[in-house]
């Protein structure tokens, strides 16, 4: 569990930090609230991970986005059933496409591909399986068992890297210019390593 937490945790986090360089609104407006909960004097605790709101809605867009696993693993059908419209036959194996879902107009408006934290500013939509326009670790019974380490290292690391350090993209780079290509496989990762120089922002050394 902890090794396939760290690697998809790994992706999660490349993927909210290239989001965060390209809108660079997003990137500000968290590290005020970081700079006004945690301070510059000392750098983000798991403790205030519960006080961090505006966090919170960018791992949940992150994930809208960019969920690891495009594909949930499959279920098999108990039962005959009907589904909004659609007979699935007893034995029937069905894969729920979260990839998609995060991406449907008819469930996120006309807006669906631009990254938008504010989205999730007044809904209670969480990604821990109550709600199925938001599953990237899957519901029920057999939803992801390491969910809860990952959002908490996801949510720590982000957390750190930005309250810790200014970034920027080499060479001159603008956000628009950051490919944002993605290699399908098992899990969805950058097709390409993102590259991003950091300079230290708090205000001093820490030990």
């Amino acid at each position: 569990m902890i090794i396939g937490t760290t690697e998809t945790s790994n992706t999660v986090i490349e993927w909210a930090l290239s989001e965060l360089l390209r809108h660079p609104r997003v990137m500000l407006n968290l590290q005020n609230q970081l700079k006004t909960i945690v301070g510059l004097d000392k750098m983000v605790q798991e403790s205030d991970l519960p006080k961090l709101d505006y966090l919170d809605m960018v791992v949940k867009e992150t994930l809208r986005l960019h969920p690891v696993v495009p594909l949930l693993a499959p279920h098999e059908a108990m039962q005959d059933v009907e589904i909004q419209g659609y007979h699935i036959k007893k034995k029937t194996r069905v894969s729920i496409n979260v990839w998609a879902i995060g991406r449907d107009p008819r469930v996120w408006s006309d807006d669906v591909d631009v990254f938008y934290p504010e989205r999730f500013g007044n809904s209670n939509v969480d990604v821990r399986g109550k709600y199925f326009e938001l599953i990237p670790f899957g519901s029920g019974r057999r939803q992801c068992p390491g969910m809860t380490l990952a959002l908490t290292t996801v949510k720590l690391v982000v957390a750190q890297l930005v309250h810790c350090f200014d970034w920027k993209l080499p060479g001159g780079m603008v956000g628009e210019d950051l490919d944002m290509g993605e290699k399908f496989g098992l899990t969805i990762p950058r097709a390409q390593h993102l590259l991003a120089l950091p300079s230290y922002r708090l205000l001093h050394e820490m030990m």
